[in-house]
């Protein structure tokens, strides 16, 4: 029960952060909120599939939650390309003969500014996260985890 309050946390961190990119005017606030989405998503994730040592708790945990295998949050691909951001810098300055680098642009596909080598980047018309030319659909997070959070009800205080 321990680990389903701390999704409950998770979630509610995550909710918070969104209601805070919502309403941000400057990029410190957006990208502030943005991570704390990544970071309590994460966190959730982490929790529901674990590393192999602890396997059979995300099982446990995810059919008593009824979150799929195939859950939007199942993939941190993206969210390490930002937790482990140095390593992606020093990948790209290792691997580019370009010295050409735009990073946190602001609704990039609307400016086009993303093909000029643009590393993160939101478009806060669609609330979707950008890394490289991935992307990331926060509503999407965001839905998934409250989703998980109202299954959360049974078991914990929420």
């Amino acid at each position: 029960m321990v680990l389903i309050g701390e999704i409950v946390l998770q979630s509610k961190i995550a909710r918070r952060a969104s209601e805070r990119l919502e309403s941000s005017d400057n990029d410190v606030d957006t990208w502030s909120s943005i991570q704390s989405i990544l970071v309590a998503t994460a966190n959730v994730s982490k929790i529901l599939w674990p590393t192999i040592k602890y396997k059979a708790r995300g099982e446990r945990l995810r059919q008593m939650l009824r979150v799929e295998n195939s859950n939007i949050l199942s993939s941190r691909k993206l969210r390490n390309y930002f937790e482990h951001y140095d390593e992606q810098i020093d990948e790209w300055f290792t691997n580019q003969s370009s010295s050409v680098y735009t990073d946190l642009a602001m609704n990039p596909s609307l400016t086009g500014r993303f093909d000029l080598g643009s590393h993160r980047g939101y478009n806060s018309f669609n609330n979707t996260l950008i890394f490289r030319g991935e992307s990331l659909d926060l509503g999407e997070v965001l839905k998934a985890l409250e989703e998980i959070l109202n299954n959360c009800k049974p078991y914990a205080l929420v």
